[in-house]
């Protein structure tokens, strides 16, 4: 499905999410000037997390506010959003603890490859299906 112009710059932000994912799964090969110990991963999954996965939670929680009562199956799937980003978010600050293990990072990948792709497959194209041009027009991610 092709993406509405208004979710362009969220499925953007998933490309570099989704390599972080990658990153943090084991039995996954080392990816050339990435980093390849588990807490050179760990730092670098929190780096990212401050510097931009913050901000990408923020401004989708922004979006679903103004989609979640659209339609129940978005309202429904808004509500598993939220504790998803919640969970992340938690998971994510854990990674400040100096002594992370794989498993840890394994789950984290599982979990954020997991999440983006239910965003990208089911979120975005129901939103894409129930919400007007005027809603769909309303995602200024730009000013946010």
């Amino acid at each position: 499905m092709i993406r509405h112009k208004s979710l362009v710059p969220l499925s953007r932000e998933h490309h570099d999410a989704l390599l972080l994912a990658q990153l943090l799964k084991k039995e996954v090969p080392d990816y050339k000037g990435m980093p390849t110990q588990i807490q050179e991963k760990a730092a670098y999954a929190l780096a990212l997390y401050h510097s931009k996965l913050k901000q990408h939670f923020k401004n989708e929680e922004i979006m679903l506010g103004k989609v979640k009562d659209v339609h129940e199956e978005i309202t429904k799937l808004t509500d598993d959003i939220f504790r998803e980003h919640q969970l992340l978010t938690a998971a994510f600050l854990s990674l400040s603890k100096p002594d992370n293990t794989i498993d840890e990072l394994n789950a984290l990948g599982l979990a954020l490859d997991e999440h983006i792709r239910k965003e990208e497959r089911v979120l975005f194209p129901m939103i894409q299906q129930y919400c007007s041009e005027e809603i769909l027009n309303s995602f200024d991610f730009n000013s946010l």
